[in-house]
C-alpha cells in the first residue's frame, strides 16, 4: 500500500506532548499504525512522554538533534534511527538552527 504524503493535510502543533515551539507533520493513521512525516523547527521539542501501549521508531531524514531515552541522550544525524520500546519514555529536540526532518512509526498493539 502506497501513502501518499502529498495528499495528506499537513499541519502545526504547538508545544507537542508538551514539548517547546513547533511539530509541523503530515500523519497517517489506521488501526493498526500511526505513521508521522513531519520535522521539528529549529530549537523545538516533542515532550517527554511514555510508550505505555506501544513503541516507536524515528528515522532522521535531513538536520541534526538529539533523542533522550530512559534518560541516556543519543545524538542524532540523517541516516539515524532510534527506536524506543514500549513502556519506556523518550523526547526529540532540534538543536539546530535547520528544520529536523524525520519519519516516525508508532504501531497500535
Amino acid at each position: 500500500m502506497n501513502i501518499d504524503f502529498d495528499n495528506i493535510e499537513e499541519k502545526r502543533y504547538p508545544a507537542f506532548k508538551g514539548g517547546d515551539g513547533t511539530l509541523v507533520a503530515k500523519m497517517y493513521v489506521d488501526d493498526s499504525i500511526r505513521i508521522i512525516n513531519g520535522y521539528l523547527e529549529p530549537n523545538s521539542s516533542i515532550g517527554s512522554h511514555t510508550h505505555d501501549d506501544s513503541s516507536e521508531t524515528v528515522y532522521i531524514i535531513s538536520g541534526s538533534g538529539k533523542m533522550v531515552c530512559d534518560n541516556e541522550e543519543e545524538i542524532l544525524t540523517a541516516g539515524s534511527c532510534s527506536y524506543c520500546p514500549k513502556g519506556h519514555t523518550h523526547t526529540l529536540i532540534n538543536t539546530s538552527t535547520e528544520p529536523l526532518r524525520f519519519v516516525g512509526v508508532v504501531p497500535n498493539l
